[in-house]
């Protein structure tokens, strides 16, 4: 790989800056004598506003200003946030209803802004709020994940937002029909709240011409575009950053209503404003993740062959569309539909449902974990009807020949399924397991094992920009399109482009996040930041290469193609001239080619690439507590080439602890009247250090076709795979005892409650 990267494992650099204290968040950065923004929020699920009175609040001690959505539109602003709108099966338009920045006429979630009040400080602003009048007729809240229930938005009847389809009902049902045999199985995936590190927050500054945001997301250009519309100010006169960012997991990819009326507020003000999310805050508004239930039937042939798959799936929009609401379980869910395995005919149906709750978005994964675990779930149930070995089931139905086309239009370029899950068996040392398993049920303990075998679709832009400016001090910056929330980029671009152009990484300079300082940019999500941003990086140094060659050759008295460059040095035959791509960069700037000393490209990768990779989990559970521990986790994943394993490994480390966490104790609850009672790390459960076991890390690359480099992104797969692994590994172990039908999150209340046979409506 030597021309595609040394593949080295390489401490980040930015983790001194982090873990001294030095790190650049937005709330440590906003300006001095910023003015302080909190918001008023609906205090229920579901009313009609009667009174909204601002006024004392107005006159309050230190307050500046106080926003409503009226005041929003007197100034010209367009108030509806943006999200994207399915096409339903019938071919009608799914439910399009506005989602305000702030309330407008009715609250539809406990948490919606409905108030923006900006003081001299904080608690004069908190002291502020408490004044505003907020009088509503409260209606009954809809919170069911099934239709019916009071009207939430006119334009969704019974509060389906949408009735989507994909694949060929007609074949599938027809493979149905001749089956040998069918399993079928029920699967609820819960909801959790994402709980970055760093919850959300923003500051904005009006000079008079131009507005500047910097908010803590995903990249900076969509919320570019979204805020000139929403202010009716020209693009040019909006700039947008990102400074580092303490976790996002597809959260903060999304604008969200606060970001706007801070821009509102500093420019009515002309003074800088900030906000900054607290915790309870955040889980009441922030895009949570999951929350649906599908029921999942496959056919198989009289060989074990799976024949047919089909799916039936009702999803929790939440209050309103978010950005990505609607496609996460519809169209991403279907690009990892079929999973690994050759299946001939498959179709599924989605239902959206709105509830009065919050908005669901993307989490680590957006819809393929989702897709995935209700897909291995199955196939675990379906080994255990049909009397096979799970890996054997698998292995009869692997795809054998690629690149193979699945029943949803993806085209997987490569694979090699049977390879990685020989890796993985033996890794795990599934063929001890009998022994575990009876050394635990003498200590009064069930043990079971779980397989998952999943593959991911990168998602997002495949375009992507960079820019390298080669600088006076005898170095180079990397300007890149997308944003780190906390993966390492800093560190793997710069050594990247490090390895590509022989520049020593110590004097590599790193930006991104700045819409002024980069032309357009994809941002982070789908797991695209690697293979997107080394590629148009390679571009770029091609491009460098070329036009350094024939400047050289100008001064070597060679034709340009005689020159070569090595990684390292230019070097041509017949001249003693062996500079590197600095000492060439100091010669072009000597002779004042200024267009020789900044690069910038853009390029397309045509092909997705398709990670996958095998997990076995076993999970011990205390038949006296219902305590479930996860004592042993083994991942071999296919990422293709890699640029710094260790950051790999620590990218499915990370992902594997959410999907545990999720597995074992995060759960979103709700009352019957919207009312969040998971609103605290006092109620909502996350996952702790002693909750994750040593996780055993290989790799069985298969380089993807779909890039030069042959890299396949790594960020979401340990998500995507640790939830079906330790869900059938938790059925494994009741299994014996009869518990045919388990659900996450595994609680040692919910645990106990099956063992003793009671049910799960007992917790």
């Amino acid at each position: 790989m030597e021309k595609f990267g040394k593949s080295q494992s390489f401490k980040r650099s930015e983790d001194v800056r982090f873990l001294t204290g030095h790190g650049r968040y937005v709330d440590d950065i906003a300006p001095d004598g910023a003015l302080h923004a909190i918001l008023l929020r609906s205090p229920v699920a579901h009313a009609t506003i009667t009174t909204l009175d601002v006024s004392e609040a107005r006159e309050a001690p230190g307050v500046h200003l106080v926003l409503t959505v009226d005041d929003l539109l007197a100034a010209g602003m367009d108030v509806r946030m943006d999200g994207a709108v399915l096409t339903n099966r019938d071919g009608s338009k799914a439910a399009d209803p506005e989602r305000p920045m702030l309330a407008r006429g009715k609250l539809r979630h406990v948490g919606e802004p409905v108030a923006l009040v900006v003081a001299e400080t904080i608690d004069q602003a908190r002291d502020a709020a408490e004044l505003i009048e907020l009088d509503y007729d409260e209606l009954p809240a809809h919170v069911e994940l099934a239709p019916g229930g009071e009207t939430i938005h006119p334009e969704a009847p019974d509060n389906r937002a949408f009735d989507w389809g994909m694949g060929d009902e007609a074949a599938t049902a027809a493979a149905f029909e001749a089956a040998a045999r069918t399993v079928r199985l029920e699967v609820g995936d819960n909801r959790v709240i994402v709980n970055a590190m760093e919850g959300r927050g923003c500051y904005a500054e009006w000079d008079g011409a131009r507005i500047h945001v910097a908010f803590n997301g995903q990249g900076v250009w969509d919320m570019k575009s979204e805020l000139a519309h929403a202010m009716g100010l020209d693009e040019g006169a909006v700039r947008i950053t990102n400074p580092d960012v303490g976790g996002g997991f597809g959260m903060k990819a999304a604008s969200y209503p606060e970001y706007f009326c801070v821009a509102q507020a500093a420019r009515v003000l002309g003074r800088p404003v900030r906000w900054m999310s607290e915790r309870t805050e955040g889980m009441l508004s922030d895009h949570a993740g999951r929350d649906l239930v599908t029921m999942a039937e496959l056919a198989f042939d009289a060989d074990n062959r799976i024949t047919g798959y089909r799916i039936h799936t009702i999803c929790n929009l939440g209050a309103y569309n978010s950005g990505f609401g609607q496609p996460i379980q519809t169209q991403l869910f279907s690009k990892v539909l079929t999973g690994t395995y050759d299946i001939p005919a498959a179709c599924m149906r989605v239902e959206g449902i709105y509830t009065n709750t919050t908005q669901v978005d993307a989490y680590r994964g957006a819809g393929r974990p989702e897709a995935i675990y209700v897909l291995e779930r199955v196939m675990d149930r379906a080994a255990r009807e049909l009397g096979l070995d799970p890996s054997e089931l698998r292995r009869i139905n692997f795809i054998k020949d690629f690149p193979y086309t699945t029943p949803t239009g993806e085209t997987y370029d490569v694979g090699d399924f049977p390879r990685v899950l020989d890796h993985a068996i033996a890794d795990a040392d599934v063929a001890g397991f009998a022994a575990r398993r009876a050394e635990s049920e003498a200590q009064g303990k069930l043990r079971g094992l779980g397989l998952c075998f999943y593959i991911e679709s990168i998602l997002g832009d495949p375009a992507e920009d960079v820019k390298v400016a080669f600088t006076e001090d005898g170095g180079a910056t990397i300007y890149v399109g997308t944003q780190s929330n906390g993966q390492g980029h800093e560190t793997v671009f710069a050594k990247f482009l490090s390895d590509q152009t022989g520049i020593p990484f110590e004097k590599i300079g790193f930006v991104q996040g700045d819409s002024d300082l980069i032309a357009r940019g994809g941002g982070t999500g789908g797991s695209r930041s690697v293979t997107t941003q080394a590629n148009v990086t390679l571009a770029c140094v091609n491009q460098m290469v070329e036009g350094f060659s024939t400047f050289l050759a100008e001064e070597m008295g060679v034709d340009a193609g005689a020159v070569a460059f090595d990684d390292e040095r230019f070097r041509a035959e017949g001249s003693n001239l062996t500079p590197t791509m600095l000492e060439v960069a100091d010669m072009a700037r000597a002779k004042g080619r200024e267009d020789l000393l900044t690069w910038a490209a853009r390029d397309r990768i045509e092909a997705r690439s398709y990670p996958n990779g095998a997990h076995f989990a076993e999970v011990e559970i205390d038949r006296e507590t219902g305590v479930a521990e996860v004592v042993k986790y083994t991942v071999v994943d296919d990422f293709g080439n890699l640029i710094n394993p260790m950051l790999a490994e620590g990218q499915v480390h990370g992902g594997v602890a959410q999907g545990l966490g999720q597995a074992l104790c995060e759960r979103v609850v709700f009352d019957e009247d919207g009312q969040l009672l998971s609103a605290t790390f006092m109620d909502y459960a996350m996952p702790r250090a002693d909750d994750v076991p040593f996780i055993r890390f290989d790799v069985e690359p298969v380089p993807s076709t779909g890039n030069p480099m042959g890299m396949k992104g790594c960020g979401e797969a340990g998500t995507v795979g640790a939830l079906a692994a330790v869900s059938n590994a938790v059925q494994d172990a009741l299994w014996p005892l009869g518990v045919k039908q388990v659900d996450m999150p595994f609680t040692p209340m919910r645990l106990w409650n099956l063992m003793q046979g009671a049910p799960m409506a007992a917790e």
